[in-house]
């Protein structure tokens, strides 16, 4: 295991809410990774005659161009611009789609403690749904805030102004949980004092560098802070 360069350290009684990402974070970013670089090229090449490598030489270069703005995160842009029912698509391969090892854990744990527990993600609302279907992640969560009701994603400036509408929190008392390095910039830049990175959000991929956040591999590092034990499995 790679050890982070900022171990965490919470203090549970200055937390009163958690705000938590969902693709990598809560769940395995596997199930997306493999969908955009290898499912949507398949289907992209039947679509047109290509050869696969020509799918992907011609789609990778257009996700890059547009990363980190609400149209990369969009199945309905993704759907026109391709040609490809992107939605349909993911119930394809949605068998990939699992919660990451002791989420549930940390997600009861939070409970537990008494922690107010909100969904943050910049995934598309149909996106969201079919995770929900798959998962037994809706049932663990106060609220749910989608970045597409807002009109602009977590990396941008005014996204945090919008949530704080939607649910007023207290920036020195929310912990927020994310695997982007951008997205936590951002949430750092805008005021909050305790971030937390998750270092490996592709269980299939190497894990990432922490570099300044305090970070975890796995929720089950947090556990026993919170006086909580992980199931087995």
């Amino acid at each position: 295991m790679t050890p982070s360069l900022a171990q965490p350290s919470m203090d549970w009684n200055a937390i009163d809410t958690v705000f938590l990402d969902m693709d990598g974070t809560l769940l395995d970013l596997n199930f997306d990774n493999h969908f955009w670089r290898e499912h949507v090229p398949v289907r992209y090449a039947e679509r047109l005659g290509l050869s696969l490598a020509e799918a992907k030489a011609d789609l990778l270069p257009r996700y890059a161009r547009i990363e980190g703005t609400l149209e990369w995160y969009c199945v309905d842009h993704w759907s026109r611009e391709l040609g490809l029912d992107i939605a349909l698509l993911k119930q394809e391969v949605d068998h990939l789609i699992t919660v990451h090892p002791h989420v549930m854990d940390f997600l009861e744990a939070l409970a537990a403690l008494g922690k107010r527990r909100v969904l943050v993600t910049n995934a598309h609302q149909k996106a969201i749904a079919l995770k929900m279907e798959r998962t037994p992640l809706a049932g663990h969560l106060e609220r749910i805030i989608c970045a597409h009701d807002l009109g602009t994603p977590k990396e941008a400036p005014g996204f945090w102004d919008q949530v704080q509408a939607l649910e007023p929190f207290d920036l020195d008392r929310t912990l927020f949980v994310d695997d982007s390095t951008s997205v936590l910039v951002a949430a750092r830049a805008y005021g909050f004092r305790q971030l937390l990175m998750v270092l490996k959000p592709d269980s299939r991929a190497p894990a990432r560098q922490a570099g300044d956040f305090p970070a975890v591999q796995d929720f089950a590092e947090l556990l026993p802070g919170m006086r909580v034990r992980p199931l087995p499995g």
